[in-house]
């Protein structure tokens, strides 16, 4: 059984330090008190306006990663893409580049299967340290919702019990407290609607109007806004042009957690490094993938360097959803990922 644990508990044990590292501990749960919503900032920083409208006067800044509580959700009519603002202290903030979190702590696990388990990450974000010699190195921050290979369960560097996560890019290990990540059991990857023919299922994606519909046949079964490409042609960070290509493609090769960005071993939360992206199904060979985003909460508007963003939920049933098949029985435990002649991909520009 889960528990949740308020800000104030968390922010409490992540005092703790090593070799004047701040990290958050595993430790037991407390429940002094509900927090209620807590929205994580997801950029490098947000301004906080006195109204919820971008029109009216700045009061402030927050900067990346820290954690707000949420009075009032406010439905402003402005800006018409995406008009929800937060009341937070002081003012408000928009939604666009926040993420709303949790804080669970989760039952740990006395050992690890022998090919590894997949886990999500159930607080803001937890620090990941790497260990080089007898020295522990702060490398990535993982964030709420993202999905990681559990690989071992060790007594950590607090003494508590961490877990062993890989890094299925870099091919290197590296540990985060155990209480915050949550083992997914297997039944959650089951696949939906199984029977269903292959040439029976198609997704289709509206480019103009940032829309995603599968369809069984001619019956729609599933329709959400989705992020696309930025909306022009030059290279992004990984070098691949900003705008999702139109035509008919295939879901090639799924991956369930996939280390994206620039591929860097870095400490620098400013970095573009994004390990951890959950229920990535690729439809290209240059890389283009449904999978789901953590860092903003914008959709309906094109935010990506190229992939298709999906919320967690959402890019967890399409995943279930699309083929080949991809259970966990089905990814291979070397590569990490299910290759196969997938379900068909329509991308209308």
């Amino acid at each position: 059984m889960m528990s949740k644990i308020s800000r104030r508990d968390f922010l409490k044990i992540g005092g703790s330090a090593l070799g004047g590292l701040a990290i958050f501990p595993a430790a037991s749960p407390l429940n002094e008190f509900a927090d209620g919503k807590i929205v994580r900032v997801a950029t490098t920083h947000v301004s906080v306006y006195s109204q919820p409208t971008d029109e009216s006067l700045i009061v402030g800044q927050v900067t990346r990663d820290q954690l707000l509580n949420v009075y009032e959700e406010v439905n402003s009519g402005t800006p018409g893409y995406n008009p929800v603002w937060y009341r937070v202290w002081g003012g408000y903030v928009h939604r666009a580049r926040m993420q709303k979190v949790e804080f669970i702590y989760n039952p740990i696990a006395s050992q690890i299967r022998e090919n590894g388990q997949l886990a999500e990450v159930t607080v803001p974000y937890t620090q990941a340290l790497r260990q080089i010699g007898k020295e522990w190195q702060a490398i990535y921050r993982l964030y709420y919702t993202s999905v990681h290979w559990v690989t071992g369960v060790f007594e950590g560097p607090d003494g508590a019990p961490w877990y062993t996560l890989l890094d299925e890019l870099l091919e290197i290990k590296y540990s985060v407290p155990a209480q915050h990540l949550r083992l997914i059991p297997d039944e959650e990857l089951a696949p939906i609607s199984p029977a269903v023919p292959l040439e029976q299922k198609r997704i289709v994606v509206e480019i103009p109007i940032q829309k995603l519909t599968c369809f069984e046949a001619d019956q729609a079964v599933f329709s959400t806004s989705i992020s696309s490409g930025r909306l022009n042609s030059q290279p992004g960070p990984n070098g691949i042009p900003t705008r999702t290509p139109a035509g008919d493609f295939r879901i090639l090769v799924k991956m369930p957690s996939k280390h994206m960005g620039q591929g860097n071993l870095s400490g620098d939360i400013e970095a573009y490094v994004l390990p951890g992206v959950a229920w990535t199904s690729f439809f290209t060979t240059q890389g283009h993938a449904f999978h789901s985003a953590y860092w903003h909460d914008n959709f309906g508007v094109p935010m990506s360097s190229g992939c298709i963003n999906m919320r967690p939920e959402e890019a967890k049933w399409l995943f279930r959803w699309s083929q080949p098949v991809s259970a966990v029985a089905d990814i291979d435990p070397k590569t990490l990922d299910r290759k196969g002649y997938g379900t068909a991909v329509q991308i209308i520009a």
